[in-house]
């Protein structure tokens, strides 16, 4: 498998192009703000064709690209229903202070075929599986997917804001809820076997493994540790 990705915009959120290979078709994680220029740099270092695009949830950090990316090629765009509405009132996702000092500068919509994302779904892009967990907290809405293990080439995690190295994403903006970001770590991300590479929506890649060990937020829910807070990231 095939994965390049680089930290776009003002919050440098991370947005991936994966393929099977170079040169093959692809599908595009969250192309957020000022996305597109590094969009359109790799699909032509790589000879990649992108097909979709999947969002993890609908934060303007992660989505603001999204119509100049799919009106380009004319592709789809997939998102959680529970995070449609952020898609053409971003504002409202953010809360009023913050969504007032950014929506000035910044204008986004639905791109013109926006499908929804459903838990447990599989879907069968560029050669590509990849599996839908519905893991609400940091927004009512948020996702991640999910790649199998191919010979040697281990699992993928693509967690959003939900889950960083060594922290996990903000519930303190409208539609988080940090009693459910947890059971969404227990549920999503503590099944998953230690290999399982995990790129995440802002930062370091890093391993569930690594996590399991050492993010407090990720052993507390296993039960291993009474953690204190750590930082949180995300918009």
């Amino acid at each position: 498998m095939f994965i390049a990705g680089f930290p776009a915009g003002a919050w440098g959120t991370n947005c991936y192009l994966v393929a099977p290979a170079a040169g093959e078709e692809c599908v595009i994680v969250d192309p957020g703000h000022e996305a597109a220029d590094g969009v359109e740099e790799l699909v032509r270092e790589h000879r990649l064709k992108p097909v979709a695009v999947v969002l993890t949830h609908g934060h303007i950090d992660h989505v603001a690209s999204v119509v100049p990316v799919c009106g380009a090629r004319n592709i789809p765009a997939w998102i959680h229903p529970d995070d449609r509405y952020m898609m053409a009132d971003p504002g409202r996702a953010l809360g009023r202070s913050l969504g007032q000092q950014l929506m000035g500068s910044i204008t986004v919509g639905e791109p013109d075929d926006l499908r929804e994302l459903t838990d447990g779904t599989v879907l069968d892009l560029a050669g590509l599986q990849l599996t839908v967990d519905h893991a609400p907290g940091h927004t009512q809405g948020s996702v991640t997917f999910r790649t199998p293990a191919a010979g040697d080439v281990p699992p993928v995690l693509f967690s959003g804001d939900l889950l960083f190295a060594g922290s996990i994403g903000r519930t303190d903006l409208p539609g988080g809820d940090h009693a459910r970001i947890l059971e969404s770590l227990a549920r999503v991300c503590l099944p998953l076997p230690d290999e399982t590479v995990v790129l995440a929506g802002h930062g370091d890649q890093t391993s569930i493994g690594r996590e399991r060990a050492a993010n407090p937020y990720l052993r507390q829910v296993a039960g291993a540790l009474d953690a204190p807070a750590a930082p949180r990231r995300g918009m």
